[in-house]
């Protein structure tokens, strides 16, 4: 066996491991009432991005077993439906369509029941109005979302934490493409989101808040998988100079952080972006996650209590590792390539 073979062993099999450790907590009934669309998304985008024929056949029946589950647990779209509620639908419907399935009624009922919301109430801002704010705060512990620029809650009065820009741009552009792709408009377009690149530049340095640099990161991974179609595309690196840079400066540091989270997110951005896996930032990432997996199968810290955290480091950490069945390269949205060649490139 040659020593090629014998690492792409190592890989897959580590790869298994960590989906089996995901889908073992998928498992459990209170964490797939609060988790489900989140797991389902992590098995179908495995099963319609990976290279392997093993991985994808695995990949896609857990996920189909798990949009039973959901199906069961949620037949139809309530007229009431929370913001949160419509979220998870969305992506449930981006799920299915990325394993070829389709449910034109349940479209048709999340586009109903999204008009019922403004950008605001869905992103916290309005992205046609303004970039990414600074002054978003997260939902209290208590659970009650206060308003922009609240630093207490009016409700107990605990001090809040506030989002960072790169916070709040990450998940708007995530939530705004995967709807659009799912035919539903989610406050906002997704194009009037990816707009204020420019204004998010340039990207933060190794000395800036280590909270405020790892949101950065994962606001740009987040413009490779919205450009990308989550794993499907290959996308040229003139399209984002300043972003391959950056992400390409991160990796040293996330080794030595030891953030196998960033780190996943990172090598497969950067995967995406050319670069093989024999170069050797991809190579010393794949060694550091393989050396770092705990001996249940998942990435991170074993004694983490939030398992979203848990799962999502674990699911990056696999993206990371496995190979694409790329598509050719392109954008998923080509319209916005004009955009991107009309921007100025910013100093970094």
């Amino acid at each position: 066996m040659t020593n090629a073979t014998e690492e792409r062993r190592i890989r897959e099999t580590a790869i298994e491991r960590g989906l089996d450790f995901i889908y073992l907590f998928g498992q459990k009934q209170k964490c797939f009432a609060t988790y489900g669309s989140f797991l389902i998304c992590c098995f179908a985008l495995v099963a319609a991005t990976s290279r392997k024929p093993k991985l994808r056949s695995l990949a896609r029946d857990r996920a189909k077993q798990f949009l039973r589950r959901w199906s069961h647990m949620h037949p139809f779209m309530p007229a009431d439906a929370s913001s949160d509620l419509l979220l998870d639908f969305v992506l449930i419907h981006y799920a299915q369509r990325r394993i070829g399935l389709r449910d034109n009624a349940g479209a048709t009922a999340i586009r109903l029941a999204a008009r019922n919301f403004s950008a605001s109430d869905l992103l916290g801002f309005d992205p046609g109005k303004e970039p990414p704010p600074n002054d978003l705060p997260y939902p209290c512990d208590c659970t009650f979302q206060n308003p922009r620029a609240a630093r207490t809650c009016k409700q107990c009065k605990r001090r809040l934490r506030i989002r960072s820009r790169y916070k709040v741009w990450m998940e708007a552009l995530a939530n705004t493409y995967v709807a659009e792709r799912s035919g539903v408009l989610f406050g906002a377009r997704y194009a009037e989101v990816l707009k204020w690149m420019p204004v998010m530049r340039p990207y933060p340095t190794q000395e800036a808040d280590a909270e405020i640099l790892r949101d950065a990161i994962y606001a740009v991974t987040h413009i490779v998988y919205t450009l990308n179609d989550y794993g499907t595309y290959r996308l040229s690196r003139r399209w984002l100079p300043r972003e391959f840079a950056f992400l390409k400066a991160n990796v040293a540091s996330a080794c030595t952080r030891q953030d196998s989270e960033v780190l996943g997110e990172l090598l497969d951005s950067l995967k995406a972006l050319g670069l093989s896996v024999s170069h050797p930032l991809i190579e010393r990432g794949t060694k550091y996650l393989l050396a770092e997996q705990n001996k249940d199968g998942s990435w991170g810290d074993p004694g983490e209590k939030n398992i979203r955290t848990r799962c999502h480091t674990t699911w990056t950490a696999i993206d990371g590792l496995r190979a694409y069945a790329w598509r050719g390269e392109r954008l998923s949205r080509p319209a916005v390539e004009s955009v991107l060649d009309r921007w100025p490139i910013t100093r970094n």
